[in-house]
């Protein structure tokens, strides 16, 4: 009976200190719930509750430029953006093969801008991408995948390891969202109303070697390949913003994949006209990303091309689903007319005014 006892009260004890450690680690880990906020976009995508035909994946070229909200208001197309800041290939390889346990989209739309990064760039980008998945292989493939020499994996396991120094500069947004979070975008996209027009970028500099990278490339191929395995039909984009570059030799050579493969890609760098897009009213900064006029244009542009040429379910007829859609355009409006009230009260936004840059 006293060995019982004893077991137990090891057993309680043990699993105290493990209930306080993750508690700790609640606390320290960054919230990324104001401010930069791209941290928290992909843990949002396991709150959804609706079905998702087109999924894109990629960095800020998808999640800032295309309003989901308004592609399904225009076609009933339910889509989702699982993207984040600087989210590399292979990244956006794991997230779809993370997406395939839960549901399989019809399309899966990629931005190609990432192909420019052929190594892991950066922990603190890394961290906005992977802490934010379930665990499962693909989190810890991506996390493999992905570490620079000074990482370690036993960090992304247990966070607390990496962010115990955090106690001397927690605010109280750490506490407040200690155990739960905000949805801060409407299915992947997020938000900007105020209009900063494109500015002259200067000449894009000369490169040594105008190949895109091999490593990058074999990614692209096993996201194809992913997608022909699982029944999905592959889109290729390239967002219609100049900046950061996108050259000649890197647009010959995705369009050669395109061709060999057998998907189309499309570069709305050249359908600016076709779009609408009207640059010193359709960009919130300076021409890097569009705000919610531009994605709205986006939005409805694509959204054609992919009702056209896609068996899509118009999800405005599907009772049940067309109720969560409504849910999303109520919060999504009146996020809009938040955003404009502040622009108008104080002639920028004050609430939303900090970004990663991808």
């Amino acid at each position: 009976m006293k060995k019982i006892k004893t077991l137990t009260c090891i057993i309680t004890s043990i699993l105290i200190c493990f209930t306080l450690l993750w508690m700790a680690q609640c606390v320290l880990v960054p919230k990324y719930q104001t401010g930069i906020t791209e941290g928290s976009m992909i843990q949002e995508y396991y709150d959804s509750k609706m079905p998702h035909e087109v999924l894109f994946i990629g960095d800020c070229e998808v999640y800032e430029n295309f309003s989901t909200v308004e592609m399904y208001r225009e076609y009933g197309i339910s889509s989702y953006i699982r993207g984040s800041a600087q989210q590399l290939v292979w990244q956006s390889y794991y997230l779809l093969e993370d997406t395939l346990r839960y549901e399989t989209p019809k399309v899966v739309v990629f931005n190609v801008l990432a192909l420019k990064y052929n190594e892991p760039q950066k922990e603190a980008y890394n961290r906005m991408t992977i802490d934010g998945m379930r665990w499962s292989s693909s989190k810890w493939d991506s996390i493999q995948e992905s570490m620079l020499p000074d990482e370690n994996a036993i960090d992304y396991i247990f966070p607390i390891l990496r962010y115990h120094t955090r106690w001397s500069s927690l605010k109280p947004e750490d506490f407040t969202y200690a155990f739960h979070h905000n949805v801060n975008t409407f299915n992947g996209y997020y938000m900007r109303v105020d209009v900063e027009p494109e500015r002259r970028f200067p000449p894009a500099p000369e490169l040594m070697d105008y190949d895109l990278g091999k490593n990058a490339m074999a990614w692209l191929n096993n996201i194809s390949n992913l997608c022909e395995e699982n029944g999905i039909e592959l889109v290729l984009i390239k967002a219609p913003t100049m900046y950061p570059y996108w050259y000649r030799e890197w647009d010959d050579q995705v369009t050669e994949f395109a061709q060999t493969h057998n998907v189309p890609y499309i570069n709305f760098q050249n359908r600016r006209r076709q779009i609408g897009l009207d640059m010193r009213a359709d960009t919130y900064d300076g021409g890097l990303h569009l705000n919610l006029s531009g994605a709205e244009k986006m939005a409805r542009y694509f959204g054609a091309f992919l009702d056209e040429n896609y068996d899509l379910t118009d999800y405005r007829e599907v009772p049940e689903v067309a109720q969560l859609w409504e849910i999303e355009i109520q919060s999504y409006e009146e996020l809009a007319a938040a955003q404009y009230a502040e622009l108008e009260r104080y002639g920028e936004l004050r609430s939303w005014g900090i970004n990663a840059v991808s």
